[in-house]
């Protein structure tokens, strides 16, 4: 087994959630060199579309941490950011893809998730010290690609390994361009997605003849559905964590909004383009949930997934990344996509996405034994399947062995509904745009703001960051 260098620990999940457990290198020594010897302008660095001032010490002082420097020649530097439960994965996947292909090895690098990965990675393409390969959220992309910092994918090349456009869904493969070209390719899509306890539910009297929760079709169903729940477990009918968190915060606003099949348009220099209406009544929707009843008013990420995991609620909104943890916790489980409550099916989503740094001086070879690990890791994605996620690859999505995995294969449509986030150079996963939101939204959850105000106070920090001049 290969072991990843590990730049920094203390990793939160892969989504920036509450993992407890981290696979790091036993008799690893990261160096670290003078940040000095990566050359990084304002540009390139506003292009990163993440560099925060802690970000950016960070990976300063990391700029040669994880064997870019000491790597070997005929070594393939993968760096992604992937740490618990997904990095376990992960590295089984890798080191799969090195004894299937023994003309190369793959060499991974786990940095931590967020800003400081990001940063590092800009840093590492403007300084011309890259890996061969590394992973992003699709809805990063597009601060990377404009400026140089990525290279586009050869499509031909990639046929020859056997990955084609029509092996993606519609909405992934559309994803993946930029500007008329393919700069990332999709290993999953992991939705926002609603789990709830088949048990709890049965005496809740909420389940179809199926045993699948019944179908919910309105917010006035979902209410019900919840207090009946609620009525079961004596304590909270949902759970769901958002305190300090503003990916949780919007992830259900924006799978919300999008189900009014209402837009979101981000366009430098322009005022954002929003439905104000809508956004208002998804606010106080959240908000009324937050009532102490259906969930707690105030609780955070790693409250939510314990209540749930313990039975105290029946339904958990979440990442699809948390299903190995309740399955662990021994949770009789279930999951499904969270309802439709406003007439247009919509989750919000991201995808973990295979980029290639761009090359100074590249290496032919060393490029196609990249093209060769991505679609083996393609190809062999059930695996990753059961760590919640679904595979982008739709062979593996319409395997038997796929239609198997139970309660994967009931979310599996998540994929032709799923919403990135609205494109722009500062928005994405573990990006600023999700923080502005809690800046301003948080209040509103824990009914001390109006939601006109909070709404009005966020739509004024994005329109000043419209304003500024674009980076590309």
């Amino acid at each position: 087994m290969v072991q990843p260098t590990v730049a920094q620990t203390g990793f939160r999940s892969s989504e920036g959630g509450y993992k407890f457990c981290l696979a790091t290198s036993k008799g690893v020594t990261v160096k670290h060199q003078d940040s000095g010897s990566t050359h990084l302008n304002r540009r390139q660095l506003l292009l990163s579309g993440g560099a925060l001032l802690g970000g950016l010490a960070l990976a300063g002082g990391l700029a040669g941490s994880g064997g870019a420097a000491q790597a070997a020649t005929d070594d393939i530097r993968f760096w992604h950011l992937l740490s618990g439960g997904d990095g376990i994965k992960m590295m089984a996947m890798i080191d799969k893809a090195n004894a299937d292909h023994t003309d190369y090895r793959v060499k991974p690098t786990v940095l931590a998730w967020g800003a400081p990965y990001y940063t590092k990675l800009a840093m590492a393409s403007a300084g011309g010290r890259p890996p061969e390969v590394a992973i992003m959220h699709a809805a990063r992309v597009p601060g990377y690609a404009p400026g140089g910092l990525l290279d586009a994918w050869d499509l031909d090349l990639l046929a020859e390994f056997g990955v084609r456009p029509e092996d993606f869904g519609p909405r992934i493969w559309e994803k993946s361009q930029f500007n008329g070209q393919v700069f990332s390719l999709a290993l999953d899509s992991h939705p926002f997605v609603m789990l709830y306890n088949t048990e709890l539910a049965g005496k809740a009297g909420v389940l179809g003849n199926d045993g699948r929760l019944a179908g919910i079709s309105s917010p006035s169903q979902f209410l019900e559905v919840s207090r009946e729940l609620q009525r079961v477990t004596g304590k909270h009918g949902l759970s769901y964590g958002y305190l300090g968190d503003g990916a949780q915060m919007w992830r259900l606003f924006y799978t919300l909004y999008r189900q009014h099949g209402a837009e979101f348009v981000l366009d430098p220099g322009k005022p954002a383009q929003v439905d104000r209406d809508v956004a208002i009544d998804c606010l106080e929707f959240i908000k009324s949930l937050l009532d102490n009843t259906i969930s707690t008013k105030s609780g955070d990420g790693g409250t939510a997934i314990a209540e749930f995991a313990s039975q105290g609620s029946g339904l958990l909104f979440t990442g699809v990344w948390e299903l190995p943890t309740m399955k662990t916790a021994g949770v009789p489980l279930g999951a499904s996509t969270i309802p439709t409550l406003f007439g247009t099916p919509g989750a919000f989503a991201d995808s973990h996405s295979f980029v290639l740094p761009h090359q100074a001086k590249l290496d032919e070879s060393k490029r196609r034994g990249v093209y060769q690990f991505v679609a083996s890791m393609l190809k062999g994605s059930l695996s990753w399947a059961e760590a919640g996620h679904i595979p982008a690859y739709q062979p593996v999505v319409k395997s038997k062995e796929y239609a198997a995995l139970d309660p994967q294969a009931d979310y599996a449509n998540a994929a032709d509904i799923i919403n990135y986030d609205p494109e722009a150079w500062f928005t994405g996963s573990g990006s600023d745009f999700q923080s502005y939101f809690a800046e301003n939204v948080q209040n509103v959850f824990l009914g001390r703001d109006k939601a006109t105000d909070g709404w009005d106070a966020f739509m004024k920090r994005i329109n000043a960051v419209l304003a500024m001049p674009n980076p590309v």
